[in-house]
């Protein structure tokens, strides 16, 4: 029997409905104002939510319960144990206390700490997180929680997220009071990432050492086709793609995850999925969870799911737009303009105050971007560039422009959409175009952070953007206290903000040297790749930033640094094994063969007749040659070059395989993708682009 939508979507969560079914009156009270308020939980309450957790998942076929958390992998971690407990005579009940939905003790040591955890201290907690719902998954109740060391730093990604999310809480509740909206009691921010993916045959992925090791495509040369036609943006469905995506929404919708659009992306083989906005924090989990399932829902269907910022050199690379917003417990978005922005004093605060945000601490939006995977897609293709700069569009421009020079604004009005075809129905213009280029852009009622890598866990950019707006709202907040006469004190505010702030507004084309030189006068940053953007972390006023609002510790922000760094240093060095693997055992030999097969080519020629040409077998021998002497000799020197690397400092060795190693990687590649050329398809070691990205 089919189920229906609306009875498949969170049958596998325990969700409020669910909640409220289960629980005595009283808990269910106590728990949500636990989730509604950050309030304390009290064990009995949890005793309670743990029975009727416990028995709701039995009912779904349930044997274990694990506590699913986000450490500094860039994955989650879980550790599943039984609901069993022996009660003597060879028998068990199936039991869940308080003590256990609410604390469990992972060890701290074996996850990334950046020397927070030595082997010999290697107790951790996990935490319940209230406020994002527990799910069902392979029989086994998951339940959200944060992870910390036992003298309490923040060892993952939940934590310093929910500490920003109440940062901003906090700020913004207390500015709308101060501008006379006091029936507001809180306000929370909202997330919808979009997500980009490829999808290739399981058969061709196994025979791609590269893929498989490192997520992307180390040589390879483009097929005659690439993404020149822009036909695959947009375009029907092939089939088999169809299936994996109707699956894949349906295993989403079982946990809850709103999976909402589904559309092929500009690249051959991409495809994008996008979600119904939730709560910042729930919407992290539900990304880290997307991902998840479309790798294992890519699985049956004879798939896998690359999710590697840039897997295909050449053509468009894989994205995670973080469209960003807040929103009042009454339910009104603050950056929804309304029809007359110019006269909102409300949005005017609250949009200069994301500028201000972003201006000042443009330094740690890219830094909440960069990866060694987002450093090959930065820039092109769709992408935005590494310089941060906001699009605003035309008509909130002239507004702020307006408020500036002190001149009205000539509010244009709805404008209705020419189309030269009478039968067309009628419609309005949006108020503003999109830019592409722009990697925070303001879209209607929300800001898209377009700079995000597709594998990234988008906790890190929401620290960043909460902690930023909170500490702009709280200075604001300062400036407008006390004042009397509130709407002159706003407009005065609001006008020196953009005198000071206007630099980093750019509506233009992001990917013009102009706009670079341009960038540059206005003191923008241009931090190009992640060894360049790491520093940042632990500049003054960024340190100062997320202690003041307690996001960070000062231990914890050295120790992630510690850890972004080795993560990016490992990534080339694995990246760099691998490319030399693929040249010594796959390569080169192919390139032997194929040396071979034309050298006795050319000699059969000759045995038939004398007077035949060679010329051409001649050539290719000689390119073969060459190259495989080349290639050899790069190939020791990247090795030697490995070596050394490994003896650096973490700084000296994250820009060693920037400058030096990445560069001879490309340098090998750029020679073997030209013989690649000439090679015949049954000799190739492994399957080429044209075989990955056009035969699904």
């Amino acid at each position: 029997m089919k189920q229906n939508v609306t009875e498949l979507y969170g049958s596998l969560v325990f969700n409020d409905a669910v909640m409220r079914d289960k629980l005595p009156k009283d808990i269910y009270k106590a728990l949500k104002k636990t989730i509604e308020n950050s309030t304390h939980l009290e064990l009995d309450v949890a005793n309670a939510v743990a029975v009727a957790m416990k028995e709701w998942a039995v009912e779904h076929g349930a044997t274990h319960f694990t506590h699913w958390f986000q450490p500094m992998t860039g994955f989650t971690a879980e550790k599943h144990d039984s609901f069993i407990s022996p009660v003597g005579n060879g028998e068990v009940i199936m039991d869940f206390s308080g003590k256990e939905l609410i604390k469990g003790e992972p060890d701290a040591s074996s996850f990334p700490s950046g020397g927070l955890r030595a082997t010999f201290e290697a107790r951790g907690y996990t935490a319940w997180d209230p406020t994002s719902p527990a799910f069902i998954k392979d029989r086994t109740l998951y339940i959200p929680t944060a992870f910390c060391s036992y003298s309490g730093e923040a060892l993952d990604k939940k934590t310093p997220l929910l500490r920003s999310m109440e940062a901003l809480n906090r700020e913004a509740t207390k500015i709308l009071h101060l501008l006379g909206n006091t029936e507001v009691t809180g306000v929370s921010t909202t997330v919808g990432p979009e997500q980009e993916y490829f999808l290739i045959d399981k058969e061709a992925f196994k025979k791609r050492r590269d893929l498989i090791f490192t997520g992307r495509t180390l040589l390879g040369a483009m097929p005659p086709k690439g993404q020149e036609m822009e036909d695959h943006y947009f375009g029907a469905l092939k089939p088999r793609v169809a299936e994996y995506m109707h699956d894949l929404d349906k295993e989403l919708w079982k946990l809850g995850i709103p999976a909402k659009t589904k559309h092929n992306e500009v690249a051959p083989s991409q495809h994008e999925l996008a979600p119904v906005f939730d709560t910042t924090n729930v919407a992290v989990d539900h990304n880290q969870l997307t991902m998840e399932i479309m790798k294992k829902v890519a699985e049956k269907h004879g798939f896998v799911c690359l999710l590697h910022e840039k897997p295909f050199d050449g053509i468009n690379g894989s994205g995670k737009h973080n469209n960003w917003s807040m929103t009042t417990n009454q339910g009104d978005n603050l950056l929804d303009p309304g029809k007359t922005p110019a006269d909102n004093i409300q949005f005017l605060v609250f949009l200069m105050a994301v500028i201000k945000a972003v201006d000042e601490y443009a330094d740690l939006m890219r830094l909440s971007a960069a990866s060694a995977g987002n450093d090959h897609r930065l820039g092109a293709n769709e992408a935005p560039p590494a310089i941060v700069s906001i699009f605003l569009g035309e008509e909130l421009t002239e507004v702020l422009k307006s408020i500036e020079n002190d001149t009205f604004f000539n509010e244009q009005g709805r404008v209705p959409m020419e189309t030269g075809a009478t039968v067309l129905p009628h419609f309005y213009k949006d108020t503003t175009d999109r830019n592409r280029t722009s990697p925070f852009a303001f879209t209607g009622n929300k800001f898209e952070f377009r700079m995000l890598g597709s594998a990234i866990n988008v906790a890190g950019p929401n620290i960043v953007l909460n902690t930023a707006v909170a500490e702009a709202l709280s200075q604001f907040y300062e400036e407008l206290s006390g004042q009397e006469d509130m709407e002159k004190a706003v407009h005065e505010l609001v006008k020196r903000a953009i005198v000071k702030h206007k630099k980093v507004i750019f509506n233009g084309n992001g990917y013009t040297d102009e706009w670079v030189a341009e960038a540059e006068k206005r003191g923008l940053y241009n931090l190009k790749s992640t060894p360049d953007v790491l520093p940042v972390f632990k500049d003054p006023k960024n340190v100062k930033l997320f202690t003041k609002h307690g996001i960070f510790t000062e231990s914890e922000i050295d120790s992630r640094y510690e850890i972004l760094l080795e993560n990016y240093s490992k990534t080339i060095h694995i990246e760099a094994l691998t490319l030399l693997d693929m040249l010594k055992h796959d390569f080169l030999p192919a390139v032997s063969k194929f040396s071979d097969k034309v050298s006795k080519e050319a000699m059969q020629k000759k045995s038939i007749d004398e007077s035949l040409s060679v010329a051409s077998e001649k050539k290719l021998l000689q390119l073969c040659s060459e190259s495989m002497d080349k290639l050899y000799d790069m190939a020791e020197e990247l090795a030697a070059d490995v070596t050394k690397a490994e003896s650096m400092e973490e700084l000296d060795q994250a820009r060693f395989y920037h400058d030096e190693i990445l560069v001879k990687m490309e340098d090998i590649r750029a020679i073997a993708d030209k013989v690649e050329e000439y090679i015949p398809s049954e000799l190739m070691p492994y399957p080429s682009y044209s075989d990955m990205l056009f035969y699904v």
